[in-house]
């Protein structure tokens, strides 16, 4: 097996899901921080709170309606005295966030697989 792979058991552990950006706000007090309530469908209960570190190149206004992939069962984390519920997927480019979308429109809570 190559040196750092996982295996398939692992990668099944996460809980990928399509979430639908509903709201997005900058953090006060910081430069890089935008909380998001994402719709990630009825199995987690639909809403879950996101902060993502993306406000250097997006604005909150622009990602809202924006199908984006979110680890679901990721133990959450205070960022800024703000809980973040998971975590939205984006590749690095330079440095600097891009995010990931579907290339249809897919039902929030729908499973990456």
């Amino acid at each position: 097996m190559r040196e750092g792979a996982i295996k398939i058991e692992e990668f099944e552990r996460l809980d990928l899901r399509i979430g639908r950006i509903k709201d997005a706000a900058r953090i006060e007090g910081s430069k890089k921080l935008i909380k998001l309530e994402v719709d990630i469908g009825d199995e987690y209960g639909r809403n879950r709170q996101l902060v993502a570190g993306i406000a250097d190149e997006y604005k909150p206004e622009e990602l809202i309606g924006k199908l984006v992939p979110v680890l679901v069962n990721l133990e959450p984390k205070k960022l800024m005295g703000v809980e973040s519920q998971g975590m939205l997927l984006a590749v690095s480019v330079d440095g600097k966030p891009v995010l990931l979308h579907p290339d249809k429109d897919v039902p929030p809570g729908s499973r990456v697989c």
